[in-house]
């Protein structure tokens, strides 16, 4: 999986610091950039000067109506279930009774009471550490395919997707193994630097620190400068609610991530949830065991959408009356295409008329699977929405997956899929976020998706960078819209997304991936523009629904 909402690790490999504690100390760290405020997101360009999706006036404009409770799916790293801003709005399953190990409502799932598990197994463990596709591709079909020519393979078809595989996989295994070596030296780096400031600010050994701490040292020698350098460059990367710690165990689970595809343990998915991701059954498989140690994305995706509104704690969610229901296929690594058929269609048989997607990855060896649980949810009138991806790729030219152009071409662009890029605070030329992936043809929006603050799991703040949280965000916007106009069909909420996102012609902004070259903003998706709440909540009410009953 491309780890969707965590920032690319690019930033963390600069040369001097790579090369050890003495050379840092003749870099002076970037002047901080001025803090973001925690909400951003959802302010008005016109009035606050942050081009957020202008939400207090589409809530101004719905002032008086009555809303209809909407149901929420975030398929994603699970959830905390008991995290103060989220537990009021989770999605119940009332028809099952919790912990008598038994399928009360016979949909075969059994205590699923908030969601379900699709990485789960037998005694609460989950394969939640996984390596990429490409690798596990990459290993089923080599002893197939290695040593065969084109002319020589039974199966053309197949061969020609293992030459695809096997591109990717030396691509990947390259770039791991570069970015593991450099990134272990790293965590070297910031393991001896977080001592020193530890000391020089008396903290204990487990103690931590942030940006504004840093301003306390007094600087007596050349180490504790060298320290405090280091730890700038990244606080100022990572925002108002990075932590020392936070910032190391995020580098520590996308080294796990590395390594796993260098070393992958290819028995896991076997060994933990017992079945075979390469068989569609009607088999059960999983638990209703929603959170492990690598909830922290999922709640921050669920917050986004749905966190209790005006309780003075935490964040807003853009929709104030819906139920988050909370489906785990996602792991540190890239999710199974069984997995995400499964969840779509556990999804949309439970209730879910919205599901958020901030997953994708390089291969999907059973597109299929996944293109006919799409087809389901349009079937049922479900909108799915989803994240582009943070490889600042077009993906018109690179797909990534899932997508919806159809292996078996039957539709090239459903009317129930919304694709999202990151935009950024300030109509400037940093508009598009520099990772975002693009693409006139298969990104249809942009939505805010730097420096995006939402909820944590363990009563915990993130902020982060990532097409992710523009997803979700979208999606919240989607949930507003069916809440207050309920007969709207899923295409009708995409068509009004969209319509409403302002073409911005002739704003030139960076490429993603690029510090030079400039682009029109309107090439970089469908629409050309950023998801506008107010302006999505006036279309809304000029249309007439169209949702059959």
């Amino acid at each position: 999986m491309t780890t969707y909402g965590k920032k690319t690790i690019g930033y963390v490999l600069c040369g001097a610091m790579l090369v050890g504690l003495e050379v840092t100390a003749q870099v002076a760290p970037p002047p901080p950039s001025p803090e973001l405020p925690k909400t951003w997101h959802v302010m008005d360009l016109k009035t606050e000067g942050y081009y957020g999706i202008s939400l207090n006036k589409a809530y101004l404009a719905l002032k008086g109506k009555k809303s209809k409770q909407v149901v929420v799916a975030t398929i994603d790293s699970g959830i905390d279930t008991l995290q103060a801003d989220l537990k009021p709005v989770l999605w119940t399953n009332i028809k099952e009774k919790p912990g008598n190990g038994k399928d009360d409502d016979g949909n075969g799932y059994i205590d699923d009471m908030h969601g379900w598990n699709f990485l789960g197994g037998p005694g609460g463990k989950c394969d939640f550490t996984e390596t990429t596709e490409e690798v596990r591709e990459y290993n089923r079909l080599k002893g197939k395919y290695a040593a065969v020519t084109e002319s020589a393979a039974p199966d053309k078809k197949e061969f020609a997707y293992w030459q695809k595989v096997k591109v990717t996989y030396d691509s990947t295994i390259a770039r791991s193994s570069k970015e593991s070596v450099q990134l272990s030296q790293m965590m070297n780096v910031l393991m001896v630097t977080s001592g020193y400031v530890k000391k020089a600010l008396k903290l204990p050994a487990n103690g931590t620190f942030k940006l504004a701490d840093l301003s306390k040292l007094q600087a007596t020698n050349d180490t504790v400068v060298q320290s405090k350098n280091v730890w700038s460059y990244f606080f100022t990367e990572e925002g108002p609610t990075a932590t020392n710690d936070k910032i190391i165990k995020s580098l520590s689970e996308y080294l796990t991530k590395l390594n796993n595809d260098i070393n992958p343990d290819l028995e896991s998915r076997q060994r933990i949830v017992g079945d075979d991701p390469n068989v569609w059954d009607t088999k059960p498989y999983g638990s209703g065991l929603l959170k492990f140690d690598d909830a922290s994305h999922g709640t921050g995706v669920a917050g986004l959408i749905g966190a209790v509104r005006d309780n003075k704690y935490g964040i807003n969610g853009v929709a104030d009356n819906v139920r988050m229901m909370a489906i785990k296929a996602v792991p540190n690594g890239d999710e199974y295409d069984k997995d995400i058929a499964k969840a779509i269609r556990y999804a949309v048989d439970n209730g879910a008329k919205i599901v958020n997607m901030s997953f994708g990855k390089k291969i999907s060896p059973h597109k299929n699977w996944v293109d006919e649980a799409i087809k389901y949810a349009a079937d049922h009138d479900v909108l799915l929405v989803q994240a582009s991806g943070n490889d600042h790729l077009d993906v018109d030219v690179n797909p990534e997956f899932p997508n919806d152009t159809f292996e078996d071409s039957s539709v090239t662009d459903i009317d129930n899929l919304i694709s999202v890029g990151a935009s950024g605070a300030k109509f400037d030329q940093t508009l598009a976020g520099t990772f975002s992936n693009y693409g006139k043809k298969n990104v249809d929006v942009f939505a805010p998706g730097v420096k995006v603050t939402s909820v944590d799991k363990d009563a915990e703040f993130n902020t982060a960078d990532g097409t992710s949280f523009a997803s979700p965000i979208t999606a919240g916007v989607a949930a507003l819209l069916l809440e207050y106009y309920p007969d709207l069909s899923a295409k009708q909420l995409k068509q009004i997304i969209l319509q409403s996102a302002k073409p911005l012609t002739g704003t030139m902004v960076l490429k993603p991936g690029s510090t030079t070259e400039k682009v029109d903003f309107t090439t970089l998706s469908k629409s050309g523009g950023i998801v506008n709440a107010y302006e999505a909540v006036m279309l809304a009410a000029k249309t007439k629904g169209e949702r059959k009953k």
